[in-house]
């Protein structure tokens, strides 16, 4: 049987499951860095009310989502979060390939994202699919920020 995956706009009912699988998404990282990563801690009533919030359905069940926000000169990817489960499945490349379409279809030819230092494996996930590091920096006292852009 093959499984149909929709990808569909989240509206306020969705901020819950949203945020439910952010947090699930990024509990890993928290014995890395000694926290929960900024993330887990968003507003996500807010995050669907004022950003372009996708979400990755399958049958029904959320397994993934992407968080953009319409900047003057690019789209921003503010979060890529793939439930653990999932992730490995190709779920967060092809929330990629739909934000270089949204990117397009706004009239970007930009996207930029950044993601914390230690997290080794999606700095090089994000290498891999085309993104270039720009700039490490402080952004939260004790870690590093990296911020990375693909042209499209």
């Amino acid at each position: 049987m093959t499984k149909t995956h929709h990808l569909r706009r989240a509206g306020p009912a969705d901020a819950a499951a949203a945020r439910d699988l952010t947090r699930a998404a990024y509990a890993k990282w928290i014995p890395l860095i000694g926290r929960e990563p900024l993330p887990m801690r968003a507003d996500y009533d807010r995050a669907v009310a004022e950003h372009l919030v996708d979400l990755w359905e399958e049958e029904g069940h959320l397994l993934a989502l992407i968080e953009t926000i319409p900047e003057a000169d690019h789209l921003l990817i503010e979060n890529l979060a793939v439930r653990p489960d999932q992730q490995g499945r190709g779920r967060g490349e092809g929330l990629l390939r739909h934000a270089e379409e949204l990117a397009r279809s706004l009239g970007f030819s930009e996207l930029r994202l950044y993601t914390n230092a230690m997290f080794g494996g999606n700095v090089a996930f994000y290498a891999r699919r085309g993104y270039e590091e720009t700039e490490r920096k402080v952004v939260v006292p004790g870690s590093i920020t990296v911020f990375m852009r693909k042209r499209i």
